[in-house]
C-alpha cells in the first residue's frame, strides 16, 4: 500500500472500526483495515496493539470518508 494512494482516516478498537468501515460501505467506499498488532501476533511477536485497528481509504474519497468518519464519532461521543 503506497502511502501517497491511502490515507489513514481513523484508528480505533475492533467495534468502533467495524463501526467506521460499515458505514463507509454504506456509501460505496470500501476501505483498507490495517491491524499491525494481529499481524505481529501471527508473526510471533508481542504487541502493543493488540486489538487496535487502522482505517485507510483511497485518496480521491478522502473528503467523503473524513465527512463520515467525523459523523460517526460525533454520534459515538453523543452516546
Amino acid at each position: 500500500m503506497s502511502s501517497t494512494e491511502y490515507t489513514k482516516v481513523y484508528f480505533g478498537n475492533f467495534i468502533l472500526v467495524t463501526r467506521v468501515k460499515n458505514e463507509l460501505e454504506r456509501i460505496g467506499i470500501i476501505p483498507i483495515i490495517k491491524d499491525e498488532g494481529e499481524s505481529q501476533r501471527l508473526a510471533g511477536y508481542a504487541s502493543m496493539n493488540q486489538g487496535f485497528q487502522e482505517v485507510f481509504v483511497h485518496n480521491d474519497e478522502l473528503d467523503k470518508a473524513v465527512s463520515i468518519v467525523e459523523q460517526v464519532k460525533a454520534e459515538m461521543e453523543a452516546q
